[in-house]
């Protein structure tokens, strides 16, 4: 029965999109000149790896255009070519293009055929005319002749013999096997000795058949399964035979007319050493420590984990009430499962949880190419990379941060010659920043431009109505401005930015994921943007409060203080209704049982208790009835299971088995305010 390769295309597609970005990376690390031999043949191999599934799963069109790729790249590699502006731009645009092919194979859309050959041909006319290095280099090795003479002395490790005789159809899945024998050179000392005793005459020559097999000696420290990667796409389509020696010393020196007539191609080593490079194929292909697995089976697992926490809640309210001579060992045995249910609950969620690195190294290409196309010189600096956050909040944080960052970009660093003519340095600086805070996680994006003018600013909004001629603002509400949907203060549209459809975007993607976000700027200095977020959207810390009959929660992470008041503390603010003075300021009051529409136990604000929260910069003082304690909550989506509510964020189910609202501060500060308002 044949095997159905269809099974295996998600799994390429998904190691192929990684692989992408790794090369992207690789290529934006290359400097103008000489290759450099660590980074190019990182992004080889991907190239490589790409062209062989792509052959073995039919995708020929991928297959062609990445050996075009590969072809230029082994010209690097083998310093037949150094790296200029035109070449890094190039390989650029071929990350971009195998991206959209490989999309439109698995989405089965077409693609653009013209975008794809102009980009090949552009391929092959670089390799013709390759940019040679100054100094001079050896010839490609040919199956027949030397190019230089090779002198190896006091070379020592283990000798292996490779039989390597491919099948006919070697070539037709997009393989190269002088390709696979110059790979070996990375690995140590090898000669290699060519068989074509298959090879027909000329007219009977099939040129799309491999017809010819090699006996390689290989002489290095590296491991048989480091060298069985040299053919890993070539499996299934070659007869591999690799054995081990005994270890011998390489003193013999043979001379050029010794090796053309034993029909022996040597193959030089690189200049770095045996054990480097024996040591980075070791981690390349090691034994795996890791699985894949689809985030729908982690979602159920957290599902069930958070299941079972509730059940856990309620035996342990539950073993409160039990009294006899076996009450005390259950309460102990229940205290244990809490124990174990919540280290089981932070595994789970360390599953969930990837460096924000996957977000972050979408940047580096963005901001090389929004600055050519600026003309800006801008440096990009990224720290945090490996503070983690859960994969949901991950992939919406992504598009907040893309308009941040073209943000400061196109408006925040000026031109080169006004940061010149202001004494600051010709190259500007973006800087991405990402650190734990509090239980939360703290994310900057942050540059070194001009900041922003709030004058300038609040004339643009009163323009447009949003801001009263009379009206006194704070720099905080000045800046807040920018949030508003349709506000720009971007004098010219381009199709970078000004069309005023991004601070707006960013505010709500991160209040969606319970997260705020902070201006603070300096003219002349820079600007910089705080995003909050919690580590998951999956489980909160918050405080049970009761008001009335029914029981809220609010997160740990938005409580300032809880107070009870005086009423010499409350005033009546017309236009702001009820008020209390706290720290030098005076905040509103929400009364909670109005909002939801509760019958509470106390309506003398003497009588309850005031919560103060912040959110989105702005603080108010929660009335209720009385604090209940502190507890660690599953999040149930309202908008899933109900509709949504405006001032909660969701539902949990407590340990009595009674349902319970998660609050929505910065929407209950929102609505609350607009209340008081009409």
């Amino acid at each position: 029965m044949a095997l159905d390769l269809a099974q295996f295309h998600e799994a390429f597609f998904e190691e192929s999109n990684e692989a992408l970005d790794s090369m992207e990376s690789a290529l934006l690390k290359l400097n103008v000149g000489s290759p450099e031999p660590e980074l190019i043949n990182t992004i080889f191999r991907t190239a490589h790896s790409i062209k062989g599934g792509s052959a073995t799963f039919g995708f020929t069109e991928v297959a062609s255009f990445t050996h075009t790729l590969e072809t230029l790249l082994d010209e690097l590699r083998s310093n037949r070519m150094h790296v200029s502006k035109s070449i890094m731009d190039l390989l650029l645009k071929t990350v971009d293009v195998v991206r959209d092919m490989l999309r439109a194979v698995q989405t089965k859309i077409p693609v653009d055929a013209q975008r794809i050959a102009d980009l090949q041909f552009d391929l092959e006319v670089a390799i013709i005319n390759k940019p040679s290095l100054e100094s001079p280099v050896a010839a490609p090795i040919a199956p027949h002749t030397v190019a230089a003479k090779q002198a190896s002395s006091g070379a020592s490790g283990v000798a292996w013999l490779i039989s390597f005789k491919p099948y006919p159809q070697l070539f037709a899945h997009g393989n190269d096997p002088l390709r696979m024998l110059r790979e070996l050179s990375d690995l140590g000392v090898a000669e290699v000795v060519a068989n074509y005793s298959q090879v027909p005459s000329l007219q009977d020559l099939d040129p799309e058949s491999c017809l010819m097999s090699w006996d390689i000696s290989l002489t290095s420290e590296v491991t048989r399964d480091v060298i069985a990667q040299v053919f890993d796409w070539a499996e299934g389509d070659c007869h591999l035979d690799i054995t081990e020696k005994q270890a011998a010393a390489v003193d013999q020196v043979m001379t050029e007319d010794d090796l053309v007539v034993n029909n022996v191609v040597p193959i030089k080593a690189p200049a770095k050493s045996n054990t480097e490079a024996s040591e980075g194929n070791r981690q390349a292909v090691g034994d795996s420590s890791s699985i894949r697995v689809s985030i729908e089976k982690i979602d159920e697992l957290m599902n069930t984990v958070g299941e079972l926490v509730i059940t856990q809640s309620m035996l342990g309210q539950l073993g409160t009430r039990l009294e006899g001579s076996t009450a005390e060992e259950l309460r102990s045995g229940l205290a244990q499962l809490e124990r174990n249910v919540r280290e089981l609950q932070e595994s789970v969620m360390r599953v969930r949880m990837l460096p924000i690195s996957f977000v972050f190294s979408r940047f580096p290409r963005m901001v090389r190419d929004l600055s050519h196309r600026l003309n800006k010189d801008i440096e990009l600096k990224m720290t945090g990379e490996h503070t983690e956050l859960d994969k949901t909040v991950l992939e919406k944080i992504g598009d907040p941060l893309i308009h941040l960052v073209r943000n400061s970009v196109d408006h925040g660093i000026e031109k080169p010659e006004v940061r010149k003519a202001a004494g600051k340095p010709v190259i500007g600086t973006v800087h991405l920043d990402a650190y734990h805070k509090g239980g939360n996680i703290t994310i900057e994006v942050k540059d070194d431009g001009g900041g922003m003018n709030k004058e300038r600013i609040l004339a643009k909004a009163r323009d447009r109505g949003l801001v009263g001629a009379t009206d006194v603002l704070t720099d905080d509400q000045i800046y807040d401005l920018i949030f508003v949907p349709g506000f720009s203060t971007a004098e010219v549209t381009t199709d970078v930015s000004g069309r005023g459809v991004g601070m707006d975007v960013v505010r709500r993607n991160v209040k969606e994921l319970g997260g705020s976000i902070e201006v603070r700027t300096e003219l002349g200095k820079g600007s910089r943007f705080v995003i909050t977020l919690p580590l998951t959207l999956a489980i909160v810390d918050g405080q049970s409060v009761a008001v009335g009959s029914e029981t809220y929660i609010v997160p740990l992470t938005v409580i300032i203080e809880s107070l009870q008041l005086k009423q010499s503390m409350v005033n009546l603010v017309a236009g702001r209704g009820e008020v209390f003075r706290f720290r030098d300021e005076y905040l509103p009051i929400v009364r909670l049982h109005q909002m939801f529409g509760v019958r509470p136990r106390a309506t003398n604000l003497t009588e309850g208790l005031l919560m103060v929260v912040e959110g989105e910069g702005r603080r108010v003082g929660l009335f209720v009835d009385d604090l209940l304690g502190q507890q660690q909550v599953v999040i149930k989506s309202l908008e899933t299971n109900y509709r949504r509510v405006e001032g909660v964020s969701g539902a949990t189910i407590l340990g009595d088995g009674s349902v319970a609202l998660i609050l929505d501060i910065p929407g209950i500060i929102r609505v609350g305010t607009e209340r008081m308002a009409a």
